[in-house]
């Protein structure tokens, strides 16, 4: 299927590794032009190293904390220069701190607060321009699996993710008249440093073996396994393409079933 992205200006934030970094690939692999940001710059250039030797399409990106507005204003100026246009924008960070209500600070709450929502509100806000210069776009929030089930001891990412589901709700009917379709994506146990180091957290937490505490993740899971951030970043591609022009509004769990709500 020809997913209609080869030239295509794709910005993918939070993306030097884990989902973000997966999700750039896959937009590199069907011939779209891919900026990345993130806060580390030795990260950022092993990601695009690694996905031009994959992909043979040069990756531009930019050091930038999404948590500071100027950065955003810096990221966007470079991604038109880089660009040329924007057609998708992922908006991605990585997760908040753990912790239960009562152990959080207030320092805590307005960090995430900047980094997790504020950031997310910023970031469309500067793509509005470009997306619509474009004659219309894809804007996918990359949330969790939280904005339809809590997780327990991640009150920060139960609040602010479930927040970016209803600005993302607000936004598809907003932004419909332009062409432009905004879904979330949820992921749940998928593969990465982020989900591992979770574990080993709630194994410590509980006196118990990380591999212990996978296999019962694992028993929670339908089809009996984490996710890949391939399989992941495939579903991020398909609803960012061409061959989704009816779908927004949206939020999508890609979870291997794990969350049973409807």
């Amino acid at each position: 299927m020809d997913m209609g992205l080869t030239g295509r200006g794709v910005l993918v934030t939070a993306a030097s590794r884990g989902l973000g970094r997966a999700i750039a690939e896959a937009f590199a692999s069907e011939g779209a032009n891919v900026m990345i940001a993130s806060r580390t710059e030795a990260d950022l250039i092993r990601a695009c190293s690694e996905i031009e030797a994959k992909t043979g399409r040069t990756v531009h990106y930019m050091v930038a904390d999404v948590a500071r507005p100027a950065d955003i204003e810096r990221l966007y100026a470079m991604a038109g220069d880089r660009l040329g246009r924007l057609d998708v924008l992922i908006t991605n960070a990585g997760g908040p701190p753990s912790g239960s209500f009562e152990t959080m600070t207030e320092e805590k709450w307005e960090s995430s607060f900047q980094t997790h929502l504020m950031s997310v509100v910023r970031l469309t806000q500067g793509a509005l321009p470009l997306l619509r210069a474009a004659g219309g776009g894809r804007i996918i929030h990359i949330a969790s699996s939280s904005v339809k089930q809590p997780i327990e001891g991640l009150v920060l990412s139960n609040t602010f993710r479930t927040a970016i589901a209803g600005l993302a709700k607000t936004l598809s009917i907003e932004l419909a008249p332009d062409q432009i379709l905004v879904n979330t994506i949820g992921p749940g146990r998928i593969a990465t440093e982020r989900t591992l180091s979770l574990d080993r957290l709630k194994a410590t937490a509980l006196g118990k073996e990380v591999a212990e505490v996978e296999a019962e993740s694992r028993r929670n899971i339908p089809l009996g396994r984490y996710g890949t951030p391939e399989e992941f970043a495939r579903i991020v591609v398909f609803l960012c393409s061409a061959a989704n022009s009816f779908i927004t509004g949206q939020t999508l769990l890609v979870d291997g079933g794990m969350v049973r709500a409807l």
